[in-house]
């Protein structure tokens, strides 16, 4: 069966670029509704944005949504994949500026607020989307690839020169709270010297080293180091699962991404929904239930967010 939040859960903090103030609340909302944003500051009238790959524009470095009037969210990724971690299907997302908060660069505060919260059950099935053949986009040596596999699959790969992070794979089933336990507390990574530029430019103007892991050739300057050793590829994954949830239900298929980013995962999905062979929409029995991510969570399985 859908899924919504079952009480309301809210969350205070900057955006990692505006380095603007913001506040954000979810909601329960209907069967059938999705996962939607509605921005609460300045204009009237309905600012709903639907959280859907076909909402996604281009923007450097993290995910961004529009409405035909203009109205934006960016740098969804985290709360959208603590959602689907969660197993949260339908949410109204209240946000009272224009960039959901970074908190400290991962899931795990959305996590940690969402899981108690509990879920309530919706009479209606989850229609998830089942990849019936391989999709693949690639861009030089980066690709992004979904194939058919019985319940969603990530596996990932990254190759950076610098040395404190340089080649990691990683690759997990989704099912059973493997988000939660494995993926949700992996933060945001980046260079010394890319964050000096995008300061330069204007951006990242929120960032600290509270907030991301920040590396300098063999060295992580950010206090305390590294939470896993493979740190920044369990990031990346994460990135991908929350891009993933905009395709407006979970998927039944296996992703591999190759030095992949946000803008390569948005355009698989359209490369997805631009094949109508390549996939079908499917009423979940309770077999496949227990096999979507968030599926089982429970508060036992939140220690590991510390």
């Amino acid at each position: 069966m859908q899924t919504t939040i079952n009480q309301t859960v809210s969350f205070t903090g900057v955006g990692l670029h505006s380095g603007a103030a913001v506040r954000m609340t979810v909601h329960p909302a209907p069967a059938d509704y999705g996962i939607q944003f509605r921005r609460t500051d300045g204009m009237a009238g309905d600012r709903t944005i639907p959280a859907r790959w076909d909402r996604v524009v281009p923007s450097r470095l993290c995910t961004l949504i529009a409405n035909a009037d203009g109205d934006t969210v960016s740098t969804i990724e985290h709360i959208m994949a603590a959602l689907v971690g969660c197993g949260i299907h339908n949410a109204l997302i209240e946000i009272d500026g224009p960039e959901v908060p970074i908190l400290d660069g991962s899931a795990a505060p959305f996590v940690a607020k969402l899981v108690p919260a509990g879920v309530r059950r919706l009479d209606r099935p989850v229609r998830a989307l089942r990849i019936l053949m391989p999709v693949e986009v690639s861009e030089g040596s980066a690709f992004a690839r979904l194939e058919p596999a019985e319940s969603l699959e990530i596996k990932f790969h990254i190759d950076f020169a610098d040395a404190a992070i340089g080649r990691q794979d990683k690759a997990l089933d989704m099912a059973n709270g493997a988000f939660v336990r494995e993926l949700a507390n992996s933060r945001t990574f980046c260079r010394k010297s890319d964050v000096d530029a995008m300061r330069a430019n204007g951006l990242a103007l929120g960032g600290t080293l509270d907030n991301a892991v920040v590396v300098d050739g063999d060295r992580v300057v950010s206090p305390g180091g590294l939470r896993f050793a493979d740190e920044p590829v369990r990031h990346k994954m994460l990135d991908a699962l929350g891009d993933l949830g905009l395709a407006g239900g979970p998927i039944l298929g296996r992703y591999i991404g190759h030095r992949a980013g946000h803008a390569m995962t948005n355009a698989l999905l359209r490369a997805v929904f631009a094949n109508p062979r390549s996939h079908v929409w499917v009423d979940c029995s309770a077999l496949c239930g227990r096999k979507l991510p968030g599926a089982g969570v429970t508060t036992a399985d939140l220690p590991a967010l510390v």
